[in-house]
């Protein structure tokens, strides 16, 4: 091995070019990171009740029978530990060989463990995400002297019809785990899991029932994937059903949160009391709730406006999601539900309410308890941009030698000028 560029790589070749160029790209991306290689290591790993409610809703859940046959269930004879992680590098699953997996535990390979690039520098499931392809990495390619003993294998999964990766499928243990035989094997487990993924969408699209969905009405939503209503974040919400969407005003999307947060229903009297700021006629709420549900008809995806109270079915809505994930203590999933203040310019009275209520929660939860990691994506909201005790708490709770804290201390110093 020798230096090159500040990256230990392979001997370069005959004419001086260094062997492994992915590998020192991503030593590249480790260093800004990590001032050392010693520092890099995994610090975040999911407890176990939250990991377990994160998994169960993740899509990859629904092809984990295809990956147990194809991978683990060999792997369990072959000294393999078959990892299979979300688009962030989170690993969620783990089965395989036992002792490999004893083995793995000293570098915190586990269950709930992020395995990025930004926390443990190279590795295969980390470099695959960010590179976009699969990846070998062996022995000593890891940017980390814990994963120095392991070679590894991972490819990326993508969603089959837009291409977005859901995720990370990695094969980790000695020399074996990336032979010439492993990304071939690796490659034709995750294209299965894939064409299972394309059979579960067409079915969600009328395109006839899925694997494992034997005599599914055509054209009905599956049940595991109901229409959501995304508010946080943005001035107007939009409704997601699988691939479709459905954009609505602002007024609209006042009443479906307003309507939702109330399952036995507002009458017409309450709801005008919750939307407007000074009193209007009746026919000025009806004729919305007309528009709204013609909408709603049109975009057939199980979601109903009633009425006699008026009410509303099928609909979930990711504020009152990231309410519900708080009160559980599932910090990081809240954080990943919750896009930013709730209808930022909406003025209707129950509206403020909500989102001031939501915002504190948030900003409770994640200051007072949260770990280090959690508490830096809530700085990324713009609602915490002048927060300065939730950046002085993470300053507090940075190692010393991390290299985020520079940019924590920037921040503040700029709040404090």
């Amino acid at each position: 091995m020798k230096e090159w560029v500040g990256v230990r790589t392979q001997e370069p070749d005959a004419a001086g070019t260094p062997a492994r160029p992915v590998v020192a790209d991503s030593w590249r991306r480790s260093l800004a990171t990590h001032a050392r290689r010693e520092d890099a290591a995994v610090t975040s790993i999911l407890p176990g009740d939250e990991l377990a409610a994160y998994r169960e809703g993740h899509p990859l859940a629904r092809v984990m029978s295809i990956i147990e046959q194809l991978l683990i269930q060999p792997a369990r004879d072959a000294g393999i530990l078959v990892a299979v992680g979300d688009s962030e590098s989170r690993l969620l699953w783990l089965g395989g060989d036992a002792g490999t997996r004893r083995r793995a535990e000293r570098m915190a390979f586990l269950e709930g463990a992020d395995w990025s690039e930004a926390s443990i520098g190279t590795s295969a499931p980390g470099t695959a995400l960010a590179t976009g392809g699969a990846v070998q990495i062996r022995g000593a390619e890891h940017f980390s002297p814990l994963a120095e003993a392991f070679s590894c294998t991972a490819v990326p999964v993508r969603d089959p019809r837009t291409g977005t990766p859901l995720g990370v499928v990695d094969i980790t243990g000695g020399e074996q785990a990336a032979a010439g035989h492993a990304l071939p094997w690796l490659r034709a487990a995750v294209a299965t899991a894939e064409e299972r993924l394309r059979g579960l969408a067409q079915h969600a699209h009328g395109g006839g029932p899925g694997p494992g969905v034997p005599g599914a009405r055509a054209g009905a939503p599956p049940s595991d994937a109901p229409a959501v209503l995304s508010v946080t974040g943005r001035d107007q919400g939009v409704v997601r059903a699988g691939e479709r969407t459905l954009s609505l005003s602002v007024r609209h999307s006042e009443i479906l949160v307003l309507l939702a947060g109330h399952p036995r229903g507002l009458t017409a009297e309450e709801l005008a009391e919750r939307l407007y700021t000074q009193s209007v006629p009746p026919v000025t709420l009806r004729a919305e709730l007309v528009r709204l549900r013609k909408a709603l008809d049109g975009f057939g995806a199980g979601v109903t406006l009633l009425s006699r109270p008026y009410r509303v079915e099928g609909l979930e809505v990711d504020s009152m999601n990231a309410l519900a994930l708080l009160e559980r203590g599932s910090h990081r999933q809240a954080l990943g539900t919750y896009g930013g203040q709730l209808l930022p310019r909406s003025e209707a009275p129950a509206i403020a309410e909500l989102r001031d209520e939501l915002s504190a929660t948030l900003r409770e939860a994640v200051v007072g308890s949260a770990a280090v990691d959690v508490l830096l994506h809530y700085l990324r909201l713009p609602e915490a941009a002048d927060d300065a005790e939730a950046w002085r708490t993470a300053l507090r709770l940075l190692p010393p030698r991390s290299p985020r804290r520079a940019a924590v201390v920037a921040h503040l110093e700029r709040l404090a000028g």
